[in-house]
């Protein structure tokens, strides 16, 4: 079995510009962002693993057309 140090997709690059985002955040900065990011109807489901990349996909292409309008 392969023992991953980071999920798929993610490198200590990128969690060194995760960790580095939200240690710069004031307070202030954080509360707007966690306040943006229930501004929109959001719905919670169960889904197998192996349909997340098709998700994301229509997630990005919805989210592209959104910006459009």
């Amino acid at each position: 079995m392969k023992n991953e140090r980071f999920p798929p997709g993610w490198n200590e690059e990128r969690v060194s510009k995760v960790l580095l985002h939200y240690e710069k955040q004031s307070e202030e900065e954080a509360v707007a962002e966690d306040e943006a990011a229930f501004a929109e109807p959001e719905a919670i489901m169960e889904i197998p693993a192996e349909l997340m990349p098709k998700i994301r996909q229509l997630l990005a292409q919805y989210k592209a057309a959104k910006k459009e309008e």
